[in-house]
């Protein structure tokens, strides 16, 4: 199984300045509509439309994650339409939906999510090693780490958005 270790910040602003200043090279963006099928504890189960923001090509994935923290256990595979929209008419929710912009800073391949149905946005920074992922500096247009926060990890929030209030 993959271990996914990575750290998130808080984004408090788009870095447009850096992408004018050619410091922040955008590779592509997405239109995310991610739903979970199963959450418990440090397990979750759950399945992505994915679409690419330049060509409209649609892809969809099923993923297991396991664990809490900066490293996780993940598993994703690419699934089919017809199968995706059966499980999103299965469990009958509400999608989380988040632009991701993947760009390069510094050397260093960034994600950032800008929220639909919140004002939320994150950088997130993927690292092949936990030691890697300890010794990182971030800059100062990160914003805070949340990396170990649960209120802003992706299942926190759609849970918040099954609640009818929303």
């Amino acid at each position: 199984m993959a271990m996914e270790i990575e750290r998130k910040f808080l984004l408090p602003e788009f870095p447009q300045q850096l992408v004018q200043e050619g410091k922040l090279s955008i590779h592509s963006r997405q239109r995310i509509e991610q739903t979970y099928l199963a959450i418990d504890g440090p397990q979750e189960l759950r399945v992505r439309k994915l679409e690419d923001l330049s060509s409209g090509e649609l892809h969809y994935t099923h993923t297991f994650k396991n664990g809490l923290g900066i490293s996780r256990e993940e598993i994703e595979y690419e699934i089919s339409q017809g199968l995706y929209e059966q499980m999103i008419r299965a469990v009958r929710a509400v999608p989380l939906i988040k632009e991701r912009i993947t760009g390069e800073w510094n050397g260093i391949t960034v994600e950032i999510d800008i929220y639909d149905q919140l004002k939320l946005s994150v950088v997130e920074v993927e690292f092949h090693s936990l030691e890697e992922a300890q010794s990182f500096s971030p800059p100062d247009w990160f914003g805070l780490d949340i990396s170990e926060e649960k209120k802003y990890s992706n299942k926190t929030v759609w849970k918040e958005l099954q609640n009818p209030a929303h």
